[in-house]
């Protein structure tokens, strides 16, 4: 079965409100066999509303509308529903009055507007919401020959979540026929997309039964795969073995293949061997400390470091001789790295990292465009230093600078 979610609120529209409702909906759904197919935002417009119900009701098989259940103006999900189903709205005399109860046992004054939470579309059964006032419901018939499950749900998420866990997740189970979702993710990072789909392509192409989406971002590619089958056995095999012949192609261009952060594989592997790791960073002003400490527990391999933005401060706290500044410029191989080295030594570690570019806006000249970045490793093999010339702002330039230090160290470590 295939699901369409619909979030409703003019306020998920603007750039202060998020949906992540349709997220939680969404694994629960996956957990069923069920594939969400769809996913709406729509504003608190009564006409918007009825359209889009119409149109879910046409192509998905459950539909699940979220908010706009509330006692406001522009509360407006049922009379949507209801004009788009050619239902109509009775006030149930038994929700009403525990509605009216609720208040009287809070305090609060019940005031009219409030009774419209009681208003159920015939045909449907309320859903009682065990931590709010407006009940949800539950309709489950056919719609122009077709089986369909409509739900409408509150939009506060803590709402939400009780009342999907009491009430919908048990209809759901009787409802849906038993089929099973399989998933994989790879990713690889500071590869450029077209180069891997170029080279994977022609694999996952033979498995038509697996959907495959690449998503790329901030300097990591990632490869999707997703197969239902009427067996988990039967699925996981599918990704499997696609997932399988995917990691003979690229080898250890691959940093995770079960979800992991880039952050949590330098985690395994510095634990696994004991080693430890300082930083010393000029334009990425101590992001790639930060991206290191966000895991609990980095104390066991990270030792510090240092944010040596100024030319006193690379000598004073990484070592860089002055000498080395001057003639090659604070942004240049060698003193990435005097940096890597320098603090590698003060901090006594096994692996140091430096960091110097020109991350931007301005800075940049003909020889030392913006972009530009040399980010060095040193260990007991060496120091290898890459020179990079990253695309973009500010922020997208420090964010590729850290995850190729991020990587650099990792190769190390393999």
């Amino acid at each position: 079965m295939n699901a369409e979610i619909i979030a409703v609120g003019s306020e998920l529209l603007t750039p202060h409100r998020q949906d992540t409702n349709s997220l939680y909906i969404t694994e629960k759904l996956n957990d069923l066999g069920v594939e969400v197919r769809y996913k709406s935002i729509v504003g608190d417009d009564r006409a918007g509303l009825a359209a889009a119900a119409n149109l879910a009701m046409r192509r998905s098989e459950i539909i699940i509308f979220m908010g706009g259940l509330g006692p406001t103006e522009d509360d407006l999900t049922r009379e949507a529903v209801a004009e788009a189903l050619g239902l109509k709205l009775n006030r149930d005399p038994g929700i009403l009055a525990k509605l009216e109860e609720r208040f009287a046992k809070r305090g609060f004054k019940f005031t009219p507007n409030n009774m419209k939470q009681a208003d159920i579309l015939s045909s449907a059964t309320p859903l009682p919401n065990p931590v709010g006032t407006a009940p949800g419901q539950w309709i489950s018939g056919k719609y122009d020959g077709q089986e369909r499950i409509l739900m409408l749900l509150p939009g506060p998420p803590h709402e939400l979540k009780a009342l999907f866990e009491a009430e919908c997740l048990s209809r759901l189970r009787a409802k849906v026929p038993p089929q099973h979702i399989a998933t994989r993710v790879l990713k690889m990072a500071m590869m450029p997309e077209s180069q891997v789909d170029a080279r994977v392509a022609p694999i996952y192409k033979a498995y038509t039964d697996v959907e495959t989406t690449i998503l790329a971002g901030a300097g990591e590619i990632q490869l999707h795969f997703r197969c239902r089958k009427e067996s988990q056995a039967e699925a996981e095999a599918r990704v499997e073995e696609l997932a399988g012949k995917i990691e003979d192609e690229l080898g250890d261009a691959i940093f995770s293949r079960k979800g992991e952060s880039i952050e949590q594989i330098v985690s395994y592997l510095l634990q696994m061997r004991g080693l430890t790791l300082a930083v010393a960073e000029s334009c990425t002003g101590g992001l790639l400390a930060e991206r290191i400490t966000s895991l609990s527990g980095s104390s066991r391999y990270f030792l510090g470091g240092a944010v040596v933005y100024s030319n006193e401060l690379k000598s004073q706290f990484a070592n860089v001789p002055k000498a080395l500044i001057d003639k090659h410029g604070a942004v240049s191989r060698e003193v990435a790295t005097a940096m890597a080295e320098g603090i590698r030594k003060r901090c006594l570690s096994s692996y140091g990292v430096g960091i110097t570019g020109v991350a931007g806006p301005t800075g940049g000249t003909e020889q030392k465009p913006v972009g530009l970045v040399y980010i060095a490793l040193s260990g007991d093999d060496g120091t290898q230093v890459v020179e990079r010339n990253f695309p973009g702002d500010r922020k997208h330039i420090r964010t590729f600078a850290s995850l190729q230090a991020l990587e650099m160290i990792r190769r190390a470590l393999i």
